[in-house]
């Protein structure tokens, strides 16, 4: 029984974004706990991939040599070349190799986790993605004018052109103030700025919701699950 009714289901992915202090962890985590009109199988598609059971080989490496120099234990794609390395044509030649590296080495671990999505959405369950690739980099790479490394500019070429998007993506909105007030992990006028970003996402992506964050766990929790489940009868219908 739960075979054809994973055969006869919607597959639908849904995202999670907003600033930091939005809630997008603990409502996608709650999210299993609702009433909900198919399975939910949580993704998440940030940066900090310490935050993520989810990791090629190449990028547990990648992560160790960095470690291991001290280094911040993120990975992100590569963006603009900084000053002092274009000037010097040395220190240019080995920026630029090692951002076509770290490029290929986040490409795939972009693709391997959509990769992972699709196995999940092909066997019926609803796939919540906390943050999402394409909105996180849009006002960076896809949205980034010639002024940006080729790199950067190849990242958001196929981030805008080839990369999958989400059917249904939710941004989780609040004042950079209050968002402030939750974690301090950044400025409340930075916090702003990038809820100003991710809400003008709206005129890129079909499906767009936003809901207020400003209110109890509880009420956000369920206006997410109504949110999904409205679009999910939607296509099922």
């Amino acid at each position: 029984m739960l075979l054809r009714y994973a055969r006869a289901a919607p597959v639908i992915s849904v995202a999670l974004i907003g600033p930091d202090g939005a809630g997008k962890s603990t409502i996608s985590e709650q999210l299993g706990r609702q009433p909900m009109p198919a399975p939910v199988k949580r993704i998440y598609m940030g940066v900090n991939l310490e935050a993520s059971g989810l990791m090629l080989p190449t990028t547990r490496l990648a992560l160790a040599v960095k470690k291991a120099r001290g280094r911040r234990s993120d990975m992100v794609a590569p963006g603009v070349t900084s000053p002092r390395a274009t000037r010097n044509p040395a220190r240019r030649a080995v920026r630029g190799g090692a951002q076509v590296l770290r490029l290929v080495l986040w490409l795939a671990e972009e693709w391997f986790r959509q990769l992972v999505a699709e196995y999940h959405r092909r066997r019926g369950a609803i796939v919540v993605f906390d943050r999402h690739f394409y909105a996180d980099y849009y006002p960076f790479d896809p949205a980034a004018d010639r002024r940006r490394s080729l790199t950067a500019r190849v990242h958001g070429h196929l981030l805008q052109k080839a990369y999958p998007k989400p059917d249904l993506v939710i941004c989780l909105d609040a004042p950079g103030s209050v968002l402030f007030d939750r974690k301090h992990e950044a400025s409340a006028e930075w916090l702003e700025k990038r809820r100003e970003q991710y809400l003008q996402l709206a005129d890129v992506i079909p499906r767009f919701v936003v809901i207020d964050v400003d209110r109890p766990l509880a009420a956000v929790t369920r206006d997410v699950a109504a949110a999904i489940t409205d679009f999910f009868e939607e296509r099922r219908a």
